[in-house]
């Protein structure tokens, strides 16, 4: 659903990127609350994770395929404040590396797909774990849901602001049944990546899980061979640990880390390539409806990597699988750098030179 430069007009597109810069300073403030020692490592990866899955498109309908949006799963991962910078992150590295998303429409893109997926996806996964049972299942269930609601409601937004500043006269009914219809389909898929990646993730450390805080003390693992509760997500005692094994949640999420990015560098440098090569949902209904008609050559377009290729690589193969893991790379640098910041003044809000009061 990345749109290009051309779609929607320069003052819509100038008033959304108001609203996008006005969400992200919010966000980094929020994020300040939801990074902790658990979320502020794991940040960078996901949306290193996010940027990988994005690569591999899924077909939906003859001739038309999905990728993962992944607002829904990055709120439920680290937190909606951070979600948001995740996302953000990702559509950053790709319009201005890979010249996927115009800059012009930048603000456009992180409204629809950072912020209202991410919105949108945590109300509703909050509203579910709420009513539903407390068990990782129900977070399982919670998190396809908010999914895949996300979707179609993320084209919902693109529609509205096509609208309000689309470039050609199409009939906004056409618009929204196509992007709807399409994206329901779409967010099949997203959903089940996100409830997969989302269960696969509290299986083995709901401590890390920041949408299942609260819920852990109810949640189950298998311990050699028997169900136990799962350790629960509060800070340390204050009494030294015994001599017996530490657990789960106060080993080192190290592993965690390092299986995730190696995870997302096959994914983008080797599975991506076995994507499916149709247009995605906007860039087809674009095309079917005259929406594109008014589209831009992207800014970035000379950029050795655009199209997901690194320039002067003739072999299709090594040239996609290069510019993905340099994607990945680019985006967990790029993530954990802006996270260390937020958490560094996390850290110095906290500390005690900042609590004094005057009276």
């Amino acid at each position: 659903m990345h749109v290009p430069d051309g779609f929607i007009n320069a003052p819509t597109s100038a008033v959304t990127g108001v609203v996008a810069a006005g969400a992200i300073a919010v966000s980094l403030r929020g994020a300040r609350r939801e990074l902790d020692e658990r979320t502020a490592p794991l940040a960078g990866l996901v949306a290193a994770f996010i940027f990988a899955v994005q690569m591999l498109n899924f077909p939906v309908a003859a001739g038309t395929s999905g990728h993962l949006l992944g607002g829904a799963l990055a709120a439920i991962l680290v937190g909606p404040y951070t979600g948001v910078l995740c996302v953000s992150v990702v559509l950053l590295m790709q319009g201005i590396l890979f010249a996927d998303g115009g800059l012009t429409a930048l603000g456009v893109n992180i409204t629809d797909m950072a912020i209202v997926t991410t919105v949108v996806a945590y109300a509703l996964f909050r509203g579910l774990v709420k009513v539903l049972p407390r068990s990782r299942r129900s977070v399982t269930v919670a998190s396809f849901v908010a999914a895949l609601v996300s979707v179609p409601a993320a084209a919902l937004a693109f529609t509205l602001l096509y609208w309000i500043g689309g470039t050609t006269d199409v009939s906004i009914g056409k618009v929204a049944t196509a992007m709807i219809g399409v994206h329901l389909l779409i967010g099949i898929g997203e959903a089940a990546i996100t409830a997969l990646t989302v269960g696969a993730v509290i299986a083995v450390r709901p401590d890390l899980v920041y949408g299942a805080r609260g819920l852990q003390q109810r949640l189950k693992l298998r311990v050699n061979g028997e169900l136990v509760d799962a350790p629960g997500a509060g800070p340390a005692p204050a009494a030294p640990a015994p001599a017996a094994p530490a657990p789960v949640a106060a080993r080192s999420h190290r592993k965690v880390w390092i299986t995730g990015l190696v995870a997302s560098l096959v994914l983008a440098g080797f599975v991506s390539f076995y994507a499916s090569a149709d247009p995605d949902g906007l860039e087809k209904v674009a095309s079917d409806k005259g929406i594109d008609e008014k589209a831009e050559e992207h800014a970035a377009a000379d950029s050795p990597l655009a199209d997901y290729g690194v320039k002067d690589i003739t072999d299709a193969r090594v040239s996609g699988g290069l510019a993905g893991v340099i994607g990945v790379g680019a985006t967990v640098l790029a993530g954990s750098a802006v996270f260390w910041v937020v958490r560094r003044r996390r850290s110095d809000d906290a500390s005690p030179a900042n609590t004094e009061t005057t009276v």
